[in-house]
């Protein structure tokens, strides 16, 4: 058994290319919700662009939008979102990682359990 997936909002992918391209202007917008980014006398914003090659990391950086919030299911609120590159968004969310790598694990732990290995017959017994 699979686990459930967040249901997002019908017009997710319009408010989503809003955030992302609208208001971060293809930016991260993360400025130290990440753990990253904590300067003196305050915090820095994310240097990351969509679609370029990361400077602090491997690859290319794709920009995505965070819920900074707890709402279930995800909401569509600009208050409760940033724009994110994938460094920053897995960052904040490494919690929530853990606790679905775990509940996968689990359910599959379950899954296995629940099945009956197929009975076989000792060598040399009839049919």
């Amino acid at each position: 058994m699979a686990r459930a997936q967040p249901q997002y909002p019908s017009n997710w992918k319009a408010f989503s290319q809003s955030i992302r391209f609208d208001i971060a202007q293809g930016r991260c917008q993360c400025t130290g919700e990440c753990g990253l980014h904590r300067t003196h006398p305050g915090p820095r914003r994310c240097v990351e662009r969509d679609r370029t090659p990361a400077q602090f990391a491997r690859g290319q950086v794709i920009l995505t939008v965070a819920h900074l919030c707890d709402c279930n299911p995800p909401c569509a609120d600009e208050r409760h979102v940033k724009a994110m590159c994938n460094r920053c968004h897995l960052r904040v969310d490494s919690l929530l990682h853990q606790q679905h790598a775990a509940e996968t694990r689990r359910l599959a732990r379950e899954a296995a359990a629940r099945v009956v290995p197929k009975a076989t017959r000792p060598i040399g017994t009839p049919k």
